[in-house]
């Protein structure tokens, strides 16, 4: 693969694309239109723009992160990718006002957890009943690590910014019910993460 020397690239991203597409194949099956809260790089907005094409993704992030989402977007020049938003979650007024479904990757332990509280609020404000939110990531299980390399990674996290670590899907779980959102599935996915998966009630 040759990636330009300009565009941000993540090993991670690359490697979980296909799990994740797995399940999102599941339950993004009609026409829509899907809000990426988190894009990063870029890369999962090209990637599955391209693999599903009957759906139009919006991708979303933070102002500093949309320079190197959109050098990947203007070299894949896909016609159901569109311009990414600022999003921030902690903003009460987020850029879009209805979507058919919500997907997020690798953002709940990065967030601190005042925003992980206002994205489960924004995602049960913008999602239209019967839709479904999809995040991806690490996640703990009552209150335990699930392996032992998910613990050192917490350590680092809580070394680099104390706000930040792995989140309890019953905490997570909590945000889901008071947003009107109703858990429908928790796929264990490779390399210790789940794919959590709600459907707006």
């Amino acid at each position: 693969m040759i990636i330009h020397p300009a565009k941000p690239f993540s090993e991670a991203c690359e490697q979980n694309k296909d799990p994740i597409l797995a399940v999102l194949r599941r339950y993004f099956t009609e026409p829509g239109t899907i809000l990426e809260i988190g894009s990063g790089t870029g890369q999962h907005a090209v990637y599955f723009g391209n693999a599903l094409a009957h759906l139009y993704w919006q991708p979303s992030d933070v102002a500093e992160n949309l320079p190197g989402v959109r050098l990947w977007l203007e070299e894949a020049k896909l016609p159901n990718v569109a311009e990414p938003l600022v999003l921030d979650s902690t903003d009460p007024h987020w850029p879009v006002e209805q979507v058919d479904g919500v997907y997020s990757a690798n953002t709940a332990h990065i967030m601190h957890w005042p925003a992980v509280e206002a994205m489960f609020r924004g995602v049960g404000r913008v999602l239209r009943p019967g839709g479904y939110f999809c995040l991806y990531g690490p996640f703990n299980e009552n209150g335990a690590f699930t392996s032992e390399s998910n613990a050192h990674f917490h350590m680092s996290l809580q070394m680099r910014d104390p706000g930040m670590g792995i989140r309890d899907k019953a905490d997570l779980e909590d945000l889901a019910r008071k947003a009107g959102l109703e858990r429908v599935d928790d796929v264990v996915m490779p390399v210790n993460n789940f794919t959590l998966v709600w459907q707006k009630v």
